[in-house]
């Protein structure tokens, strides 16, 4: 009946919705939703229905691009209602980079992946590597990390060119300048400034002399820098020697504040200036000087007026003799003769004296001496009248050397090279290369 029915608590109808219920509970979600934050489930429930959530529902997590998985890569949905553990998709992260010396960087999301860090560098240093580095997913740096490196060379400045004129009668001048200091545009530390040339202070010669600085960083670049030391010697036209004389100069022969002298070889005698000296005006003073033969003037009153004009000119030979037929006299012209150029080598002047007052002549070269002119000079130089006699006189008129018999020219020669002026003379000649033939 209806009320039996009813009363039984059980119908057609409940029996249909209780098994529809019971079809129904096994697609009932039983666990919470997963949801994974940066990562995905793939589920799969026993049956294949349509709930991903039931109970046994297996679940593979996965994590997105640059995520790693902190927990079991597969869930099940358990009779506690309760997921078989807990997952978390992590940002994954590259190690920590280091800090480059003497730069740094900049990133974008620190370590993290995706994250771009910049290098850069402090002044004066160069980046060496990549300048930007990515953090991958495989959890490494793109790109080999960078380095600050120091490429660029210090810097130092030189003066400007040094000009200088040597002083008076010098060929070099003095230049001094400050030591330039060098700069680094890096760390500031430098090696030592190493000179190339002669240090300030020093005596330059004439010309230009270049100097350079150099100095070096940490790094070991090197920064230099040069300049010229210029010194210039004020000059005069060069002189020559006079046809027939010497020429002997101070310095450098034409150089400002040189003096230049000037002597006759024997038998000439200079006229014009025996001295001239460079001036500033690059103009020689004085005037310029020649060598003329030596004139020896025998119309003189007194043998010292005769004797004075041989003074620093020519040295004197005497020779006395009582007769022109002696045959001493004849023996010494005989050796003599030959002798004439080592006689005039030494600037020697032969003078005669023959015969006895009042038939007395005297002789030099070709020229007489008036009979009054000889008796005085053998006077003066105390020589004797009847015996033949050789008197040697210095170019100062001093009586040198006395012979009472014909000397050999080696004798005489020997004797007059040790005269002091002859010595200075000797070395004359053999600049200039003077000797008898």
């Amino acid at each position: 009946s209806l009320s039996s029915v009813a009363g039984s608590g059980y119908s057609p109808l409940d029996d249909d919705e209780d098994a529809y219920a019971r079809g129904r509970y096994s697609e009932t979600p039983w666990c919470s939703p997963i949801k994974v934050k940066h990562g995905s489930a793939d589920c799969r429930t026993p049956q294949g229905g349509y709930y991903r959530n039931v109970l046994g529902t297996r679940c593979d997590i996965r994590c997105q691009k640059g995520y790693e998985l902190h927990g079991p890569a597969q869930l099940t949905c358990q009779p506690s209602r309760r997921w078989s553990g807990k997952v978390l998709c992590k940002q994954k992260r590259c190690p920590t980079l280091s800090m480059p010396t003497n730069g740094g960087f900049k990133c974008s999301d620190g370590a993290y992946f995706g994250s771009s860090c910049e290098y850069y560098c402090s002044p004066g240093f160069q980046l060496k590597g990549d300048r930007t580095v990515t953090c991958t997913d495989s959890k490494a740096w793109s790109g080999r990390p960078a380095s600050c490196v120091d490429t660029e060379p210090p810097r130092i400045q030189c003066p400007s060119v040094k000009e200088r004129t040597a002083e008076p009668n010098k060929l070099t001048a003095r230049v001094f300048w400050d030591t330039p200091e060098g700069r680094d545009t890096a760390d500031g530390i430098l090696t030592d400034v190493i000179l190339k040339g002669l240090p300030p202070g020093s005596h330059f010669p004439e010309g230009d002399h270049k100097i350079q600085y150099s100095v070096y960083d940490r790094a070991q670049n090197k920064g230099s820098c040069k300049f010229l030391v210029r010194v210039r010697v004020r000059r005069c036209v060069t002189l020559n020697a006079p046809d027939n004389g010497y020429i002997r100069c101070s310095g450098d022969a034409n150089n400002y504040g040189a003096t230049c002298e000037f002597s006759c070889i024997g038998g000439y005698e200079l006229q014009g200036s025996p001295a001239r000296v460079c001036q500033y005006n690059l103009g020689w003073s004085g005037v310029e000087p020649t060598c003329a033969p030596m004139n020896v003037n025998v119309n003189v009153r007194t043998a010292a007026a005769l004797l004075d004009q041989f003074y620093e000119k020519r040295r004197l030979l005497i020779l006395s003799t009582p007769t022109a037929a002696n045959f001493f006299y004849r023996m010494q012209l005989g050796m003599l003769q030959p002798a004439q150029c080592g006689l005039d080598l030494r600037h020697v002047t032969v003078v005669e004296l023959v015969g006895v007052f009042p038939a007395q002549i005297g002789r030099i070269g070709v020229k007489l001496l008036p009979p009054s002119l000889a008796l005085q000079l053998r006077l003066l130089l105390r020589i004797p009248h009847y015996s033949f006699n050789i008197v040697v006189l210095d170019k100062h008129g001093m009586d040198k050397e006395r012979y009472p018999f014909p000397a050999t020219p080696a004798e005489l020669f020997a004797l007059i090279d040790t005269f002091p002026l002859r010595k200075e003379e000797m070395k004359l000649q053999a600049a200039t290369g003077q000797s008898c033939p």
